[in-house]
């Protein structure tokens, strides 16, 4: 089976699984609730802009790779799609929390996973984690990659190889003669995770209450 996926498989199959445990009671989602979870501007990057032409083209792929599809089980006149996930790979919730976050942000350190992983697993130390990756990071083949460091940066980031490697995660042009600040200031990192968790749950809160509007539409 060919699980090497296109960057919009990736962002679809990753909305699918976020919505499936951030926004239970809308799951699975309709085509447009999909396509409008996949653009959304909060928990994403890049922000994409798919129709729903670019979305039913990759949920045709992704399931003919046994990975998302419709949902028999959805009570409902419109089409509902939903994620195989668990029954491909036999994720526990914390390997597919992590996995998702790397499908919908892009490489992360541990510090940033664990903020933003906060909303579908809380992880109560940086070990439980790393050990979570270090377990996709084994599996053959290797579903996590750890990046070396970037210059200027004191930790390494995480990656997901569900789209092959990518070698732009480990170039980064630095401009001559400028070198990369430097910082022993701990408040800063802490004060920048604190405003991302702020932004994450105001993200969340406007996407469900999109989600309960779409109900009536």
């Amino acid at each position: 089976m060919d699980l090497l996926l296109s960057d919009r498989e990736v962002r679809l199959l990753g909305a699918l699984i976020e919505k499936e445990i951030t926004t239970p009671d809308y799951y699975p989602l309709s085509l447009n609730a999909l396509t409008n979870a996949c653009n959304q501007k909060s928990n994403r990057h890049p922000v994409m802009a798919l129709d729903e032409g670019d979305v039913r083209g990759a949920l045709d792929t992704l399931s003919q790779k046994w990975l998302a599809g419709p949902d028999s089980s959805a009570e409902s006149r419109v089409t509902k799609y939903g994620h195989r996930v668990q029954e491909v790979f036999n994720f526990d919730r914390r390997q597919t929390a992590l996995l998702c976050e790397l499908m919908l942000r892009g490489p992360q350190t541990l510090g940033e996973l664990r903020t933003h992983a906060e909303r579908m697993y809380r992880f109560d130390d940086l070990e439980t984690l790393e050990l979570t990756l270090q377990k996709l990071i084994e599996r053959q083949p290797p579903l996590v990659k750890k990046l070396p460091r970037l210059p200027g940066t004191k930790e390494p980031r995480y990656a997901h190889l569900l789209a092959g490697d990518n070698p732009e995660w480990t170039h980064v042009e630095e401009p001559v003669g400028v070198a990369f600040p430097h910082t022993s200031d701990d408040r800063i990192p802490a004060l920048e995770a604190e405003i991302a968790e702020l932004k994450l749950q105001l993200g969340d809160l406007q996407q469900q209450f999109a989600d309960f509007k779409k109900q009536f539409e």
